[in-house]
C-alpha cells in the first residue's frame, strides 16, 4: 500500500505566490507546487542554483493539499477555527523592473498579498522510481538544513511540519482522511482526478531565470474522504 508523509502548514501568515510582476505579488488560495518544492528543498539543504538536485526532487513527489477550516493542536482540547483571510501589504520599491527589463527611475508601490490565520494539511506521495525517497524527506523535515517558512521568509511556521510517521493509505485523499479534523477542500494532482479541474501555473522550470509551466489541479470536497 502507498505511503504518504503528512505536513501540517500552520502559521500566522502564509504566502504562496502565483503569476506576478514587480508591483503586484498575489497569493494563491492554497500552497503551490513550486512553494512546496521550495519548502522541501530548504529542509533538504538544496541550493536554488543546483538545478539537477531540484529537478530530482520534483521528479520524486506528488502533493495533495487540504484547506483546513480548523486545526487541532496537541495542547488544545477542542479544534480552533481558521479564518484564512487574504490581505495585502504595501511596500515602496526603488529600481523596480519594467516590462522591458529596465529599471524604473521612479519609486513604485508594490502590493503583496498574504493569507492570515490559514492552515493546510499536505499528503506527500512518492512518484515511481523517484530519486529522492520519502524517508530522506522525512528526516530533512525533522532536522531541516535551512529554516523552513510558509512561502515567504516573513511567514514562520507555528508548529513542527511533519505529523508523525508515514501513513499507509490507498490514495492521498484516504491518507488525509486519517488526519483530523477532516472536511476541507482538497486539491490533488497526478492520477487522483475529479470533474473539477483547475489549471495552475506553478510548476518550476529549472534554469537561469524563474519560469513556470502549468499543471491541472483537481478539486475534491472534503466530505468525500471523511
Amino acid at each position: 500500500m502507498p505511503r504518504y508523509l503528512i505536513l501540517l502548514l500552520d502559521g500566522p501568515m502564509q504566502a504562496w505566490g502565483t503569476h506576478t510582476f514587480e508591483d503586484f505579488r498575489p497569493c494563491n488560495a492554497f500552497p503551490t507546487r513550486s512553494g512546496l518544492l521550495g519548502l522541501l528543498g530548504a529542509c533538504l539543504g538544496l541550493d536554488r542554483r543546483d538545478t539537477e538536485a531540484l529537478e530530482q526532487l520534483a521528479m520524486s513527489v506528488e502533493f495533495a493539499v487540504r484547506a483546513d477550516r480548523e486545526v487541532l493542536r496537541p495542547e488544545a482540547e477542542v479544534p480552533k477555527a481558521k479564518a484564512a483571510v487574504k490581505l495585502p501589504d504595501f511596500h515602496t520599491v526603488e529600481d523596480a523592473r519594467k516590462v522591458d527589463g529596465s529599471a524604473n527611475k521612479n519609486p513604485v508601490v508594490s502590493r503583496r498579498e498574504y493569507l492570515f490565520d490559514a492552515a493546510f494539511t499536505v499528503a506527500i506521495g512518492a512518484k515511481p522510481d523517484g530519486p529522492v525517497t520519502l524517508d530522506a524527506i522525512a528526516e530533512a523535515l525533522r532536522r531541516p538544513c535551512f529554516t523552513p517558512v510558509l512561502g515567504r521568509r516573513s511567514c514562520p511556521i507555528a508548529r513542527p511540519l511533519l505529523d508523525g510517521e508515514a501513513v499507509e493509505a490507498s490514495d492521498a485523499k484516504a491518507a488525509l482522511a486519517t488526519i483530523a479534523p477532516v472536511g476541507g477542500m482538497i486539491y490533488t494532482e497526478g492520477e487522483l482526478i475529479s470533474a473539477q479541474p483547475l489549471r495552475v501555473r506553478d510548476v518550476p522550470i529549472q534554469g537561469r531565470h524563474r519560469q513556470f509551466s502549468t499543471r491541472l489541479v483537481y478539486l475534491h470536497k472534503g466530505e468525500t474522504c471523511s
